[in-house]
């Protein structure tokens, strides 16, 4: 009886963290994903209906999709994309398996290149409901044991991460490392980040708040938790030149600030 509570409560939240999600991005429209930029010198080299792709350094690009809620229509969500030598790492599927469809295409397609694997930051859909997508090209895909665990006790539907990590996951794409690593609750329990160390990017996920955004859904959140988790980040990685946050405009350690101001 406490697994049924737990996987129907778990459920519920991820349908509600849709709906609310939505309500704090309305500014993003799909007409406009360039909102999306950075404050640094980047450029679209793909946009469609359903995702962006924009490069924001010379090896990262930004894939924005579009989430499908049933209150307020689209919501734009981040993802990061490390490339080097023809190989790439992913930190987050799209949205939905559409728009992975077509990021997998304009890498492995248009770019020639090999997704080396990807990787799920937390466990709502912004983060995994392209995983079986990725899984049909045989591409790896790895998430913090936590979120696994909390994708089966909700029955997920949108597929399940193939390998598991304890609280930090170190991969390569090409001669450059990547690395994922949780430093504490917030967003949700199991939320960890990406780093990409040779250009100092940090991928913060929905952890992270863009300037100027309100607190959002907390459904699944440890807000007593949050700041200092964010704290421990900043510490972590204080020559961070780049800030990407789950949702919203990319920037730099103010993020981190604005985050630790915001649920202090």
């Amino acid at each position: 009886m406490i697994n049924i509570l737990t996987s129907l409560l778990l459920t519920a939240s991820i349908s509600a963290y849709s709906s609310v999600l939505s309500n704090q991005s309305q500014s993003t429209s799909l007409s406009n994903p360039r909102v999306q930029s950075s404050l640094y010198n980047d450029s679209v080299v793909y946009q469609s209906e359903k995702l962006s792709i924009i490069k924001i350094s010379d090896h990262v690009y930004l894939h924005t999709s579009y989430l499908q809620t049933h209150d307020f229509g689209k919501v734009s969500c981040n993802g990061m994309v490390v490339v080097d030598k023809k190989e790439a790492i992913v930190f987050d599927t799209p949205a939905n398996k559409e728009s992975t469809a077509e990021l997998i295409h304009y890498f492995t397609t248009q770019m020639e290149v090999k997704i080396k694997g990807v990787v799920a930051t937390h466990f709502h859909d912004d983060c995994v409901a392209g995983l079986d997508e990725f899984h049909k090209h045989q591409i790896p895909s790895y998430a913090e044991n936590r979120t696994i665990s909390f994708l089966k006790a909700a029955n997920s539907k949108v597929g399940m991460p193939k390998k598991g990590f304890d609280k930090s996951l170190e991969l390569k794409a090409g001669n450059e490392k990547v690395s994922a690593a949780f430093y504490g609750e917030g967003h949700t329990k199991d939320n960890v980040i990406g780093y990409f160390a040779k250009e100092k990017i940090l991928f913060g996920g929905c952890l992270i708040k863009e300037v100027g955004a309100e607190k959002g859904y907390l459904g699944n959140a440890n807000v007593n938790a949050w700041s200092a988790t964010v704290r421990k980040i900043k510490q972590k990685y204080p020559q961070t030149n780049i800030v990407i946050p789950g949702h919203g405009k990319t920037g730099g350690m103010e993020l981190l600030d604005y985050t630790i101001q915001l649920f202090k």
